[in-house]
């Protein structure tokens, strides 16, 4: 197999080209060279995915049995078609990692892929979409929804769109499974996002690598959601934080309504919390079904911790400094529940 790899010098590119890397296959990677490094083994082609011309100079590497797209989460419709458009005759397949937030309904539904999808062009801008009241739809999800819709007016039943909700695990740039882990690690009582026993999906970013590998030697298309079939209960995501940290912690639940009174933000200043329905009923099966394996949710935050306490070193992202929330103002609502 020869594949080409957008992106891949970090988190889920870089597993998705050292999973491929290990099958013994040829890899050939492209980005600007500014984020991270080009792992060995791979043929390394460096330029702007935004730029015709080195998008040009890139298809003289080709052909390509499947292109894996980890690089497109921040460009508009417009960026991707471009990609497409110059590369479609140099790949035969076109792996996609898009989101759950393409759905019309995500995060207030459960879902599945006949799930209705937002629409928009697929030449549309950086401005296009808008962002509910409730946080929902959201820019990201039109623009993410554009970018699938431009790779399947190119390749039809030769594109695949995995569409995974949170991806957690070692070098990990968002910071999410980090914060959790830095709290648990300074002990005391922790406020935590009731109920105990909401079961939450997030997915280890080298089960998704696996699986976008293995969709780029497979014969399927369509989307997959990747979420995790058995997940963890947000409990037994705080015991773990608070086993491999060897702290002397103890959650205290506070329930979503009191929360959201105490202005906490959902999803930043609590990682992984947010009180609709939907957010943590996506279905997997689909994906299982392919061969989507997840390993135990305590296994990645071992992993994640052993990472961290190595100095481990994300590549700098803004999102870093989105999540937590601030001392001082979690020890009033702490207080506030005594």
């Amino acid at each position: 197999m020869r594949i080409l790899a957008l992106g891949g010098t970090w988190f889920l590119g870089k597993q998705i080209v050292a999973e491929a890397l290990s099958r013994g296959w040829e890899v050939t990677t492209f980005n600007r060279g500014r984020s991270g490094c080009d792992v060995a083994g791979v043929r390394a082609v460096h330029g702007d995915r935004t730029e015709a011309g080195d998008l040009e100079r890139l298809a003289a590497f080709g052909p390509w049995d499947a292109v894996v797209d980890t690089s497109s989460a921040d460009m508009p419709p417009r960026d991707v078609l471009r990609a497409v458009r110059v590369l479609e005759g140099q790949v035969a397949r076109w792996v996609h990692v898009s989101t759950v937030s393409v759905y019309k309904g995500w995060p207030h539904q459960p879902l599945a892929e006949s799930s209705p999808v937002l629409d928009c062009p697929v030449d549309a801008d950086e401005t296009f979409g808008y962002t509910g009241p409730g946080g929902s739809p959201t820019v990201y999800g039109f623009q993410k929804a554009g970018a699938e819709r431009a790779v399947a007016q190119a390749f039809g039943d030769r594109s695949v769109f995995l569409r995974p909700g949170v991806i957690l695990g070692p070098e990990e740039y968002v910071g999410r499974l980090p914060w959790w882990l830095h709290r648990a690690a300074r002990g005391g009582r922790i406020l935590a996002p009731g109920p105990a026993g909401r079961r939450i999906q997030p997915v280890d970013v080298r089960d998704v690598a696996a699986f976008a590998v293995d969709q780029a030697a497979a014969t399927t298309s369509g989307p997959y959601n990747v979420t995790h079939p058995q997940g963890i209960t947000f409990q037994g995501f705080l015991e773990a934080c608070l086993a491999v940290t060897q702290a002397a912690g103890k959650p205290v639940w506070a329930d979503p309504d009191v929360l959201i009174e105490h202005g906490v933000t959902p999803w930043t200043e609590l990682p992984l919390w947010r009180a609709q329905a939907g957010v943590w009923a996506v279905d997997p099966n689909r994906a299982v079904d392919a061969g989507l394996r997840c390993q135990p949710l305590v296994e990645t935050v071992a992993n994640t911790w052993k990472w961290l306490q190595a100095d481990g070193r994300p590549v700098d992202h803004p999102r870093w400094a989105e999540h937590g929330i601030a001392p001082d103002k979690e020890a009033k609502i702490l207080a506030a529940l005594s």
